[in-house]
């Protein structure tokens, strides 16, 4: 039990580096993973410093948490509000586990809103938005190319077809106007979601409502159905402010820090190492000087990968041509 007091203690001493990618659209970062967890931690009012990392733009161990020697990253242990809740960091959900309503909440803002706003983003708009939250600092090739792989990604992954296209399409926004409505039943007038108070389904929805108004563009259909419920967009400038515009003054909130994130993960690239410094310039260190060969050899493979990948669509398209090609024959 005295173990276990020493390390909460000590976790105590060594504050929380949440690291996110870059802020975007008014917001501390437009990332529909980072955000999220940004709330989580404004919500149990943990003290946490924001640093960024862009070196690895299609990285899924972004976002992630540090604190002295302990690491959680986004793509382990069912991520990093799970993470926080196991590790004993903070737990907002422990009275809501046996609530059945607040269960089937959570699955459905996170899958079908999740589904409609990865849509949107990947799939149903231009790649602006996509491009100046996920691609800002690669050459615009670069970064049109990696969309156009995420593109078919998530077209994969959502099950969309050219066959069924527009079925898929009808499909993800019923569902989103579905959950909005009850969403909105279910708020109120309250300021919480359940019982009053913050859980992550307060994370989750209201990183998913500052990104549906403010990343998405004006024509978005999911951004205009969002708007029709007025206590829902109200839910969310409220926390907006109070969670960002107010605490951007106060000094118990996060430090903004721009740059790549430079603390040492338990894991993966080297180039994550060292902790963020405010320190006036100095001659580039070996660290440094790794880091930017490799941010240099990331952008070579990643030009060579998505070339390779043009390459094998354009087989696949001149493939099922061909079949088609088959076919007719056949027929005749």
């Amino acid at each position: 039990m005295e173990e276990v007091n020493n390390e909460n203690k000590e976790r105590e001493v060594n504050s929380l580096t949440l690291v996110v990618r870059k802020p975007c659209f008014g917001l501390p970062t437009a990332c529909s993973s980072c955000l999220p967890v940004y709330f989580y931690l404004k919500f149990a009012q943990i003290p946490f410093l924001l640093d960024f990392n862009s070196a690895y733009p299609d990285s899924d161990q972004v976002p992630y948490i540090e604190s002295g020697d302990y690491v959680a990253y986004n793509n382990e242990n069912g991520g990093v509000m799970e993470s926080l809740k196991k590790d004993g960091f903070a737990d907002l959900d422990a009275e809501f586990y046996s609530d059945p309503e607040w269960v089937s909440t959570k699955a459905m803002v996170s899958s079908w809103l999740g589904d409609a706003l990865m849509y949107e983003l990947w799939v149903g708009s231009d790649s602006s938005s996509a491009q100046k939250i996920y691609y800002p600092d690669l050459p615009w090739p670069i970064g049109k190319v990696l969309f156009l792989k995420q593109f078919h990604t998530v077209k994969l992954q959502l099950g969309i077809t050219k066959d069924n296209a527009e079925q898929k399409e009808e499909e993800i926004y019923k569902r989103a106007n579905i959950a909005y409505e009850a969403l909105s039943t279910r708020l109120g007038e309250q300021n919480f979601l359940f019982e009053n108070r913050p859980s992550s389904v307060d994370a989750i929805f209201l990183a998913h409502a500052l990104l549906t108004l403010q990343a998405l563009p004006e024509t978005s259909v999911l951004r205009s159905k969002l708007l029709e419920h007025d206590n829902l967009v109200k839910y969310a400038e409220k926390h907006k402010m109070e969670l960002i515009e107010a605490g951007s003054s106060s000094s118990s909130v996060p430090h903004f820090q721009p740059g790549p994130s430079s603390s040492a993960p338990r894991k993966g690239p080297s180039n994550w190492s060292s902790k963020p410094k405010t320190k006036p310039k100095k001659e580039k260190t070996k660290e440094e000087k790794t880091f930017r060969k490799r941010a240099k050899y990331f952008v070579v493979t990643q030009l060579v990968s998505v070339l390779l990948f043009l390459t094998f669509m354009n087989k696949s398209d001149d493939e099922v041509e061909l079949d088609d090609d088959e076919g007719y024959g056949y027929d005749d």
